[in-house]
């Protein structure tokens, strides 16, 4: 079976840290752009970040500084390293895989629609 499974999150003070981690089953993500999201209560889904299959990463404006995406290939799996959090950076957030494939991600933005296989999500919470 193919999926995705977030995990990591979990509540934290602001200007404290966390590592996400979106393991892969059911298919390798060597050749697939891996995508974090996130929905925090009442908004629509937003991109976060991308890694693509050759390491290129991308970063929206609000997270840029203070996450770090990465990819381990040999565990299957990608990271978000979240640091200096936020209140705003409360969400639930999601990983997926670019579907179809083409391992890219695109420096102008993150777009829900192209990306496909979503986990379950996992609560990050910022509170004091």
């Amino acid at each position: 079976q193919v999926q995705l499974v977030e995990s990591g999150g979990g509540l934290v003070q602001p200007g404290g840290s966390l590592r996400l981690s979106c393991g892969a089953y059911g298919f390798t993500l060597d050749y697939y752009a891996i995508g974090w999201f996130r929905q925090a209560p009442g908004s629509e889904r937003e991109g976060v970040s991308c890694i693509s299959s050759s390491g290129y990463t991308y970063y929206e404006d609000s997270v840029k500084g203070r996450f770090t995406i990465s990819r381990d290939n040999a565990k299957n799996t990608v990271y978000l390293q979240m640091n200096n959090l936020e209140f705003d950076d409360t969400a639930v957030y999601y990983c997926a895989r670019d579907l179809p494939p083409s391992g890219h991600c695109s420096g102008y933005g993150l777009d829900p629609v192209d990306f496909g296989s979503w986990g379950q999500g996992t609560q990050v919470i910022v509170s004091s």
